[in-house]
């Protein structure tokens, strides 16, 4: 991505124009847009840097522009929210992230971060409550799929893909209810989870004198067990709301 710094006049179409350009891989739309937003970036990062910043000296710029690039491709022109306040969130959460792996700093809530107006005025405005639902629901989704990439790499540490979890879900409320029992089970016991985790395996042995069920079904059962295990012990907490654990 290249920052077009030539001084044109601003664009006569509608920022919202130009996004549907931009997103449909017209470069020269996005360039007008950056060039258009760029006085918008130099706001935030002034704010946030506490002085005076400029194009080509401070990395503040930098993250801001690349910020302002990712709002163009994330901003979705369907749900009607405008694009200056949702535009300026994403600058600020992208700035708030750069200080905070630079100083080891404690990620700052999106709900501290709130516009201002030109005598430092704190902007309360639907446009701005439209921007950072938008926002939410765009994290949220990029959390998501993160989580789910995560959950199907450690499902394939231990042989099970999601296109197996249909096939193997116990198909009966009574044998869901003892595949679950046994998830629990192994997850609360500190030796069986460690077995579990390191061996990748189900300790079916003592799964099978612990919560009475036979090893055979267990096995046919592993694969579910596995998954459900893992949602409890590990940090998956958007997929946790898809099972009734």
């Amino acid at each position: 991505m290249r920052w077009p710094w030539t001084r044109r006049p601003p664009s006569t179409q509608s920022p919202e124009e130009l996004i549907a350009r931009a997103q449909a891989g017209d470069e020269l739309a996005r360039e007008r847009l950056l060039r258009d937003w760029t006085p918008l970036v130099l706001r935030v990062g002034a704010q946030s840097a506490g002085r005076y910043v400029e194009v080509g000296r401070d990395e503040e710029v930098s993250v801001g522009l690349l910020a302002l690039n990712e709002a163009i491709d994330r901003f979705q022109l369907d749900r009607g929210a405008p694009f200056a306040p949702f535009a300026e969130l994403v600058i600020k959460r992208r700035l708030v992230d750069f200080y905070r792996r630079r100083k080891g700093a404690q990620e700052i809530p999106l709900s501290q971060l709130t516009s201002e107006d030109e005598e430092g005025n704190p902007l309360r405005s639907a446009d701005e409550a439209a921007a950072v639902a938008l926002f939410e629901r765009e994290r949220e989704a990029e959390d998501r799929r993160d989580e789910i990439g995560r959950y199907a790499k450690r499902l394939a540490e231990f042989g099970v893909a999601f296109s197996d979890l249909v096939e193997s879900s116990p198909k009966h409320a009574d044998a869901r209810e003892r595949a679950l029992e046994v998830a629990h089970t192994l997850a609360a016991d500190p030796a069986l989870a460690a077995h579990f985790r390191t061996k990748r395996e189900l300790p079916l042995k003592s799964l099978e004198d612990r919560v009475g069920v036979s090893r055979k079904t267990l096995e046919r059962q592993r694969k579910w067990i596995v998954a459900v295990t893992l949602l409890i012990l590990e940090d998956f907490e958007h997929l946790k709301g898809y099972v009734a654990l």
